[in-house]
């Protein structure tokens, strides 16, 4: 039930602000044929803020995120170190399209977690949702820092 009730509520809100949604740093938006979501996000693009992620959290609110950029598309590996809470992460193209989805991480566990291709992005949200929402590999992402020339979803101007 409370399951039901997130994903209708991420739902509603990525529909709701569809009107208003426009491109910011602090959020992304995905869509596919499963739908449409957008996530709060918070950005991590530098070496030090990527080291710490989400490490030492003990929540994250359900329409929340972490974006971590890397300068050039590349291949990319995450392990769970100090992360408190079981995350979803999306794995994303520099074009904008998801390329592998890994569910459900562990918490503490130290196992590499490969993009396994380059990605430019890594989108990290709370454990389960992405299979809540029906999210998919070949879904597209939009976020600013994707470049418009190549995005499969660019932003407007």
């Amino acid at each position: 039930m409370l399951r039901h009730f997130l994903v209708s509520f991420v739902m509603w809100c990525a529909i709701a602000s569809q009107s208003l949604a426009e491109c910011r740093d602090d959020a992304v938006s995905l869509r596919g044929d499963w739908g449409q979501a957008r996530f709060r996000v918070e950005v991590a693009a530098d070496e030090d803020s990527r080291a710490l992620g989400l490490m030492n959290r003990p929540q994250m609110s359900s329409g929340a995120g972490m974006l971590f950029i890397y300068p050039t598309e590349q291949p990319v590996a995450f392990w769970m170190k100090n992360t408190l809470i079981p995350l979803d992460m999306i794995f994303v193209k520099a074009n904008g399209q998801v390329a592998h989805i890994h569910h459900n991480a562990i918490p503490l566990d130290l196992t590499a977690i490969p993009s396994r291709t380059p990605v430019r992005y890594v989108l990290e949200i709370n454990g389960g949702m992405a299979a809540n929402l029906g999210l998919s590999v070949g879904s597209l992402m939009q976020h600013p820092t994707i470049d418009k020339k190549n995005s499969l979803w660019p932003c407007k101007e």
